[in-house]
């Protein structure tokens, strides 16, 4: 696990360290999502777009899949959440 620091000023403003701003490839005007759960917060870049994602899915010689397939593998997912079996 790496821990790193900022200062925040007297506005609330922070600089983010930049092997966080590396690792997430943040530039300057890119949104940051905070998202707290638990008590514990995690930061995370909003800075892709839609067509940014096209084709991450796919891979070579695997088959397709219908959405029919993908609404029921959602489904599954937001019963195990609901019920803490994630």
């Amino acid at each position: 696990m790496n821990v790193f620091y900022g200062t925040m000023t007297s506005k609330g403003q922070t600089t983010v360290p930049a092997e966080i701003r590396e690792l997430l490839r943040l530039k300057p005007g890119d949104r940051i999502r905070y998202v707290v759960r638990n008590g514990e917060v995690t930061l995370k870049a909003k800075n892709k777009r839609l067509v940014d994602l096209a084709g991450i899915l796919h891979r070579p010689g695997m088959p397709t899949m219908t959405i029919e397939n993908m609404n029921e593998i959602i489904a599954d997912a937001v019963v195990d959440h609901v019920m803490g079996r994630e």
